[in-house]
Parts: structure tokens; sequence; C-alpha cells
């Protein structure tokens, strides 16, 4: 079983991270976590090296912290 990582856990991570630990920060398991790199789903960017992956941290902390996107609101009545 995995525990998810806290944003404050998150800053404290060095600049890149395996997978698992990437997969942590969205709270997926390891499987799920694997299964979507490879099927290019990931939350954000992976990079291989061999055959490892690794995940930039500053594109963790970009995920998880940017705003909700905007919403259209509704025409104003008149």
């Amino acid at each position: 079983m995995h525990t998810p990582l806290t944003l404050a856990e998150v800053r404290e991570l060095p600049a890149a991270v395996d997978l698992v630990t990437a997969g942590r920060a969205f709270n997926l398991g390891r499987t799920l976590a694997y299964t979507l790199a490879r099927q290019g789903r990931f939350p954000v960017p992976v990079h291989r090296h061999g055959r490892t992956y690794r995940v930039h941290t500053t594109d963790i902390l970009n995920a998880l912290t940017e705003p909700d996107p905007p919403t259209t609101p509704a025409p104003a009545e008149q």
C-alpha cells in the first residue's frame, strides 16, 4: 500500500525522482503509475533513462499547484 505525499514532502524531494515516488504525489500506486507511463498518460512528463523512469520534481509541483482552469461565466441576462 502506498502513502500519498503531501505538498510539503514534494517540495523536499530532489530535482528528479523515480516513477513510484512521483506516483505517490498523485496518489497513484506503483502498478497504475507504470501503466500510465507506458501509455503516455502519466499526469506529468516522464523521462525514460535506460530501463528506469524519472520525473522532474518541478513538473510535479507545477501540476499540483496550478490553479483550476477558469470557467466561462454565463452570459449576463439583460
